[in-house]
């Protein structure tokens, strides 16, 4: 069975087309149970303040509104400075070995299974549809506030061979609570349908904005990458590997601030793993060449997305329609830097994008701090960024509540099907459910 037989495709692209995996969506409350749970926060350094802020970009805002209609707020800066101490926790490096007290074996996850029904939400719109199921946005009428629903067909999740991941994300939802990632509240499940009830996040997709805006300058690429890894560095801690890492599932807030979405190939990995699965531009070399890996693979993924965010595309794009070309610039390993990226930024680049574990940032003695503590985020202060102190560089234009402009619009599907009653061939598949 060759590469492209084997790989779990997840879908990138530089046109508008969408995939539900990128719409999952994220707001503030529990439709009906308020979850007292508290965000696990990382173990952020101390901070060493100043006043020194990121640069000032100005044309960032005109950039995006001259190809949009919306009036959208910029705040021209970001953050002070920082400085990380020695006690930042170093990652697991690829011989390690599992250990059985794990941190995520610590993590209770939060009771989710058959918290509602759909009599408990009315359904509004679709906000994003798949190969198996489709997301919606609903209306809890406990609270009032709006939610997102995502809806899978069992019998489609079970033809893609898709239970494995389905579930797992599941599980991984219901462990990990941090600022900058989507939030489970419930999940249910009747005959047909798999139901997992997430925050709606009306921001839309980082992948949209970027496109709008055809690149971002670089404050605005670091802010949006500082929050992706401190997100990491979260889940890294838990041993969980994201492994799909791209702009369309990095979701923006009615603050601007990110929710990472879509855990559908997040994967408990205290150690080694093989899985062939990603969005093959931000395929790390050693998953392309089927060996075996670690958690660097997101590090080197956020090397992709900083890289694409800063120039528009992702470091090893090509036009052939023939993706093992793509695979072949992944392992050759030769990016090509625009001149006009910050010399600081392609620095860090090519650490994070280094093919050579025993090299690549992430993967060294000092873990993620190599990461955090490089001279591109030196400007940053973690501590007020992961309590979303800074203000964002981009303020999407919401409306109100329930506000889904952000969203394309869908050709809706008949809602009426959902909960009828009937055989569960596989319902014994997705117990957790």
């Amino acid at each position: 069975m060759g590469l492209l037989e084997k790989l779990h495709i997840g879908h990138h692209s530089h046109s508008s087309s969408k995939d539900i995996n990128s719409q999952n969506n994220q707001s503030k409350s529990s439709p009906a149970i308020p979850n007292s749970t508290t965000p696990n926060h990382p173990n952020t350094p101390p901070i060493n303040n100043s006043d020194n802020d990121f640069s000032q970009q100005k044309d960032f805002k005109s950039q995006v509104e001259s190809s949009n209609n919306h009036s959208n707020k910029l705040h021209p800066s970001l953050a002070p400075s920082t400085q990380l101490d020695d006690n930042k926790p170093t990652q697991q490096q690829l011989q390690q070995p599992a250990t059985p007290n794990s941190s995520y074996n610590k993590v209770q996850p939060r009771k989710t299974q058959g918290r509602y029904t759909l009599k408990d939400f009315v359904l509004e719109r679709t906000l994003g549809t798949g190969s198996f199921g489709r997301v919606h946005l609903v209306k809890s009428n406990h609270n009032s506030r709006f939610y997102a629903i995502k809806v899978l067909a069992k019998d489609q999740v079970v033809k893609m061979k898709q239970v494995e991941h389905t579930v797992s994300e599941r599980d991984m939802l219901a462990r990990v609570r941090h600022p900058f990632l989507v939030n489970l509240w419930g999940t249910f499940q009747d005959p047909k349908n798999l139901y997992m009830v997430m925050d709606f996040v009306a921001g839309g997709e980082l992948f949209s904005l970027l496109r709008k805006s055809q690149r971002f300058p670089n404050p605005v690429a670091k802010f949006y990458a500082a929050e992706v890894a401190l997100a990491l560095d979260y889940l890294h801690s838990l041993d969980i590997i994201y492994r799909d890492l791209k702009p369309e599932n990095i979701l923006l807030g009615a603050d601007g601030h990110i929710k990472i979405t879509d855990f559908g190939f997040a994967k408990y990995v205290p150690d080694v793993t093989w899985t062939l699965c990603g969005t093959p531009d931000y395929l790390a070399p050693e998953i392309v060449q089927s060996k075996g890996y670690n958690k660097s693979v997101d590090w080197y993924a956020l090397g992709v997305l900083i890289f694409e965010m800063l120039a528009g595309y992702p470091p090893f794009y090509t036009e052939d329609s023939n993706p093992m070309k793509l695979y072949e610039k992944i392992i050759a390993n030769k990016p090509k830097f625009p001149s006009y990226f910050d010399p600081v930024a392609k620095d860090l680049l090519k650490q994070l994008l280094m093919a050579d574990l025993s090299k690549r940032f992430g993967n060294l003695q000092h873990g993620s701090r190599d990461v955090f503590t490089h001279e591109w985020f030196k400007e940053v202060d973690w501590n007020r960024l992961y309590n979303r102190a800074i203000p964002a560089p981009y303020i999407p234009k919401i409306a109100g509540d329930g506000d889904s402009s952000q969203f394309d619009k869908y050709q809706e599907n008949d809602v009426s099907l959902y909960g009828q009653a009937g055989d569960d061939t596989w319902g014994h598949l997705f117990k957790e459910f």
